[in-house]
């Protein structure tokens, strides 16, 4: 055993098997796990004995992978190592950050709890719940740009102040860490996801330019960490004197990839997601205003001699949609005020 063996206190060498084989238990993660599965799948089971449908596909993606990534995350070899390598805890901040509140948010635990307001007054306590969310408060926190910029800049925080170092020697940091991680990611996935009610939609555009500005934060805090000539809570690392694996340098540049990396594979598959979206919602609000112009076609046509007079064929089709037929009225209305008219229909050729 290599001298500095001797004052070293931490689990054994990382490799392969201990990466399947190596586990923690995490009392204070395994409470916030649990309690969270049981109250989501309480609410299912109430609103599906109500007659209400809710798919399996949300209850895998909250119970089974986003509380399943947050067992890998506190509790595998992760949770193990997480004091140890620093990709190790790299890694789980990722996980913590993105990974888990995209699968938590999938689940959509606001549209399941407005489902399931239990007892009498249960509208009551609904239209509260959608009072919230709608309030000018949360439209104010929710601001895409503030959420984004949290989600940005809380890992600089962790990784360039003393916080970091603080989590490696106090479990209390670290558990407070923890869900600290969590809530900037649920309230991005959140308001860009926009599976569950929202406090205001923002146009798919929007969110396809905040997702790009998360991905590009996630490279920098990579590289920031890479290039950072000084070891980052070089006190600890050096006095845990771990006789294995890689030197404290290249531990801290695999962390810094890790970081970029991980971050990357989670938000470049989510900003083609809404990519999708925007073009699926762009296609269905044409379907819509193609429905509501046959419509009025087939009104005019059942018409009957002495009803009202049908449209005019001619009209331009911008003012039979009723997202610009208000702008004209506005000009019009304009026009009229600075005692301008406009040309009869006889001045048409």
């Amino acid at each position: 055993m290599p001298p500095a063996a001797a004052g070293y206190h931490g689990p054994p060498e990382l490799n392969v098997a201990g990466a399947f084989s190596q586990w923690v238990l995490d009392p204070w993660a395994l409470a916030f796990i649990l309690l969270a599965g049981l109250a989501y799948l309480a609410g299912v089971r109430r609103v599906r004995r109500s007659g209400q449908a809710w798919p399996a596909g949300r209850v895998i993606a909250f119970c089974g992978l986003g509380l399943g990534f947050a067992v890998i995350a506190t509790m595998s070899f992760l949770g193990v190592y997480q004091n140890v390598l620093f990709y190790a805890r790299a890694a789980q901040t990722t996980l913590l950050l993105l990974v888990v509140p995209l699968f938590l948010a999938l689940g959509r635990p606001l549209t399941l709890a407005i489902a399931a307001a239990p007892g009498p007054g249960a509208g009551n306590r609904a239209a509260r719940i959608e009072s919230a969310i709608h309030g000018r408060t949360a439209q104010i926190l929710m601001f895409p740009a503030i959420t984004t910029l949290v989600l940005v800049v809380l890992p600089f925080l962790v990784y360039f102040t003393g916080w970091y170092a603080a989590g490696l020697t106090s479990a209390g940091v670290r558990e407070l860490t923890h869900l600290v991680l969590l809530l900037p990611g649920l309230a991005f996935f959140w308001t860009l996801l926009r599976v569950d009610p929202v406090p205001r939609a923002y146009p798919y555009v929007v969110a396809l330019w905040i997702t790009g500005a998360e991905v590009i934060g996630d490279a920098v805090l990579g590289l920031a960490i890479i290039a950072d000539p000084h070891l980052i809570a070089s006190g600890y690392y050096h006095a845990l004197a771990r006789p294995w694996g890689p030197t404290l340098s290249t531990d801290q540049v695999l962390g810094g990839g890790t970081l970029w990396v991980l971050g990357d594979v989670v938000g470049l598959p989510f900003l083609a997601a809404q990519l999708i979206q925007m073009i699926r919602e762009d296609e269905h609000e044409a379907k819509v205003i193609d429905a509501e112009l046959d419509a009025v076609e087939d009104s005019a046509a059942s018409q009957e001699p002495g009803a009202a007079a049908r449209p005019d064929p001619g009209q331009p089709w911008w003012q039979s949609d009723r997202r610009f037929a208000e702008r004209f009225e506005a000009v019009d209305t304009s026009a009229a005020s600075n005692g301008q008219s406009t040309p009869p229909d006889s001045a048409h050729p």
